[in-house]
């Protein structure tokens, strides 16, 4: 996990919410810390908005989404 916010902190366009939302997804389980290093290894100059977007279409994102059931 150092080394995830490590590279977040690098990131160009990095903010304190960013960095905070990134670790949490990076932490619900091994397989998004892997992809999320994965990707920011071979993007090193992605930034926030790459990163986020990249994260928003890895399966399963949604499943643990919060949302009001309105009908």
């Amino acid at each position: 996990m150092n080394e995830l916010e490590n590279l977040l902190n690098n990131v160009s366009d990095a903010y304190p919410d960013f960095i905070e939302a990134v670790l949490d997804y990076a932490n619900e389980n091994q397989s998004n810390l892997n992809s999320i290093l994965n990707y920011m290894n071979n993007n090193p100059y992605a930034n926030s908005s790459d990163i986020l977007l990249f994260i928003s279409l890895q399966p399963g994102f949604f499943d643990d989404a919060v949302y009001d059931d309105v009908s």
